[in-house]
């Protein structure tokens, strides 16, 4: 089999979904840094209307109004960015969302949500990004997975289960795809400082650092620098891999 031409990471184009702001707009910013071409899309309009200039309105930056649980607004999405620009090299599936109850607890409909905004999701942007890069025969996904998802979390049973079922998706997807070289890796972020965390009390923001060997807080950026590496050229024989971003919690 031949070997697929490598594209420079400078003439790559990207989408990262749930791409306004925190990790998902940062991770726009490092694949900016990188050349390459980014669209961010989100459902959150008013967050996406400030996301340009919060990057300093560059012009390889692209923004959409995205509902990542519908397959057909996807699949659209994602033809007209091949449409503009020819190609797809990048896709970060980063949308993701939070409604923590006990087990117990928990309702039919916020298990129901969870699973359809983070795990739907990831399956969506994962088949519609494949097809394109198996034609191109490049590309890599990078689904963005969590602490929760490898190692379970109290109270998060819906989010914990989604993020496993990303990580047991994005594998399957390696194999399936590698032929093509196509990749698919997973980060597992562990506590970071976002909208998202920021909300939490800070009795569990305290359990949650005295988890965490570096005993500190992750920030967006540093997620956004291994999503940069998954994306380009330097992780080329990485594939079907989960890259854990805690500060040690995994060990």
């Amino acid at each position: 089999m031949a070997k697929s031409k490598a594209v420079p990471d400078n003439e790559k184009v990207a989408m990262v979904t749930g791409g306004a702001r925190g990790i998902g707009l940062e991770i726009g910013r490092e694949l900016l840094g990188l050349g390459m071409t980014v669209l961010a899309v989100d459902i959150n309009e008013e967050a996406l209307a400030q996301a340009p200039e919060a990057l300093g309105s560059p012009e390889q930056f692209e923004t959409a109004v995205l509902d990542v649980t519908d397959g057909a607004a996807v699949e659209k999405a994602v033809g007209e960015l091949v449409q503009r620009h020819g190609r797809l090299d990048v896709m970060v599936n980063n949308a993701g969302i939070t409604r923590d109850q006990i087990l117990v607890m928990m309702s039919d409909e916020d298990w129901d949500l969870v699973l359809k905004v983070n795990l739907r999701s990831a399956f969506l942007g994962t088949r519609e990004a494949s097809k394109v890069m198996m034609r191109q025969r490049c590309g890599s996904i990078v689904n963005m997975a969590s602490y929760s998802g490898v190692e379970g979390n109290r109270g998060q049973a819906n989010y914990a289960a989604s993020k496993a079922g990303m990580i047991g998706m994005s594998k399957s997807a390696a194999k399936e795809l590698a032929k093509r070289n196509v990749r698919v890796n997973c980060i597992a972020p562990g506590f970071i400082q976002t909208h998202m965390t920021d909300v939490l009390p800070q009795e569990a923001k305290h359990m949650a650092l005295a988890q965490i060997p570096m005993q500190r807080f992750g920030q967006p950026s540093d997620i956004a620098k291994a999503a940069a590496f998954l994306a380009s050229e330097a992780s080329s024989y990485i594939t079907g891999q989960v890259i854990s971003v805690d500060g040690g919690m995994h060990m």
